[in-house]
């Protein structure tokens, strides 16, 4: 009898709680510390490596590239587990762009630009910086190409100045200078 009653409270437990999807006090306690339905972006886990997106979260002259990233709905497959070598724009980078250019970007209708100019800066690979060779040909994740030269030794992909790397829990992150744009 004692068994039938807890399992009994357990399952009205279970009801109560399902059932209070529509009331926002009893979401707003579970959201603040997890994403519901969230992927592998909402793990909470401030004892491990960071991951490529916490990454660029954690810098402030990556807050443009991090909005790209939201509107692409790239954030789940950047925070798995890779490897991954991303090239990761400082805001100054897209600055530079033409004027307009980003915020025509970020609208829902251009999604599918967005994606192949974020997948362009993304090597499915985890590349260490000893690897780069001068005249070294990236395949990135939109199936185009990039260039690897060394020049006064700087490192460059395409025309864009390598200025600091980061190791992620799930790869490489590159601070470049320019957003490299697909040919």
């Amino acid at each position: 009898m004692k068994k039938l009653i807890l399992s009994m409270g357990a399952v009205m437990s279970l009801l109560y709680f399902s059932s209070c999807g529509g009331n926002a006090d009893a979401t707003q306690e579970n959201t603040s510390t997890e994403q519901v339905g969230a992927g592998q972006s909402g793990v909470q886990d401030n004892e491990s490596a960071k991951d490529i997106v916490k990454v660029a979260v954690g810098s402030k002259d990556h807050s443009t590239l991090v909005a790209a990233v939201k509107a692409a709905e790239y954030v789940d497959v950047l925070s798995n587990a890779g490897p991954f070598t991303v090239f990761a724009p400082v805001n100054a980078a897209f600055d530079a762009l033409p004027a307009g250019t980003v915020d025509g970007l970020l609208q829902p209708d251009k999604k599918g630009d967005l994606r192949n100019i974020l997948e362009y800066h993304v090597a499915v690979a985890v590349f260490q910086p000893s690897m780069f060779k001068d005249g070294q040909d990236l395949e990135m994740v939109n199936g185009g190409h990039a260039i690897i030269s060394i020049k006064d030794g700087k490192t460059f992909i395409n025309d864009a100045e390598i200025l600091g790397n980061v190791k992620a829990s799930n790869g490489m992150v590159y601070v470049i200078n320019k957003v490299l744009l697909p040919k």
